[in-house]
This record gives structure tokens, C-alpha cells and sequence, in this order.
């Protein structure tokens, strides 16, 4: 509990410095939140616009973190702007590929991490993200809860789910 505190305290000044202006204080955040904001924009968006949506998620978050009040609020804040710029993207991006076309005549999807990552991203908006964070990103159940603001618990239960929906449904894949 005190070392949680404590990281929240040095969460809150680094967020306090970077919005008086200090860069290395926002890359810091970055470097903390990059892999976070990346599996949580991977759960909306195709992989290869991930990296751009991430990016201007930080660039937005840089250009408006002068309107955030609480600087103990930045994760939220920094996720909520991560899914709506996921889904501005998804708005205006037409899909150039059709991912059923992908799979047509090729090996199962389970050897396939695009077509995994396809079938994970048809999975409730829950599993999805914490699917991703944990598969993709490598994050621990705890480390999800703690970034996300969700229970231990629920990771935990959002994790099993949404590995047997997954499991599920490349096992009907395959059977295709």
C-alpha cells in the first residue's frame, strides 16, 4: 500500500512538471504508459495503424495536459483519450483489406499471429483489452489492474473468459 502511494505521488509530479513545461517529465510518462496505451489502441485498431494512433494519442495528450486538473488522474485521462482516438480512426479509416479474404486458403489461423489478433479483436471490448495487454504487451494480471483501474479480480476473470471465447473461436476457425 506505501509503495503504491508512493508511485502515485511520483506519478502526480511528474504529470505537475510536464504540464509546467518539463519534456524529459512527459517522456518519462511515456516510457510508463507507452505499452498500456499501445495494447489498448491494438484492441480497436489494425496493427500496423497502432503505432500512429499511439502517437497521436501522446501528441493530444502533450497539447491538452494543461487542461487536467488532477494530476492523479492522468492514466484515465490518457485511456480515455486512447480509446476515442481508436475510435475516431476506426470512423474514418476504411479497412483495405477484408480480414476473411486473409485467411482464405492459408494455413489455420492459429499460426497466424495477424489472423489471432484478428479473431481476439471480434472478443467483448473487456476480454479484448486485457487479452491484448497481457498476450501482446506482456503485462502481469496485477500490472493490468493497477494501469487500467480494474480489480485483480477481474483481470483475472476477464483473462480466463476471454481465453476460452478465444479458444473457442479459433477452434471454429480451424474447423473451417
Amino acid at each position: 500500500m506505501l509503495i503504491e502511494a508512493e508511485t502515485r505521488l511520483q506519478e502526480a509530479t511528474l504529470v505537475r512538471a510536464a504540464q509546467g513545461g518539463d519534456r524529459v517529465a512527459f517522456g518519462t510518462l511515456y516510457e510508463r504508459y507507452g505499452r498500456l496505451i499501445h495494447g489498448i489502441i491494438l484492441a480497436h485498431v489494425h496493427y500496423h495503424d497502432a503505432e500512429d494512433v499511439m502517437q497521436d494519442v501522446f501528441v493530444k495528450a502533450l497539447e491538452q495536459l494543461h487542461n487536467l486538473r488532477e494530476p492523479a488522474a492522468f492514466c484515465g485521462w490518457l485511456i480515455s483519450i486512447a480509446r476515442r482516438a481508436a475510435a475516431d480512426h476506426r470512423r474514418t479509416r476504411k479497412a483495405m483489406l477484408n480480414p476473411g479474404r486473409l485467411l482464405a486458403g492459408r494455413t489455420p489461423p492459429a499460426l497466424e499471429p495477424f489472423a489471432i489478433l484478428d479473431v481476439v479483436k471480434r472478443l467483448p471490448e473487456s476480454y479484448r483489452e486485457t487479452l491484448i495487454l497481457r498476450l501482446v504487451e506482456g503485462m502481469t494480471g496485477p500490472e493490468i489492474a493497477a494501469r487500467t483501474g480494474l480489480t485483480a479480480d477481474s483481470v483475472r476473470v476477464n483473462l480466463c473468459r476471454g481465453m476460452k471465447l478465444l479458444r473457442a473461436c479459433l477452434g471454429e476457425q480451424a474447423k473451417v
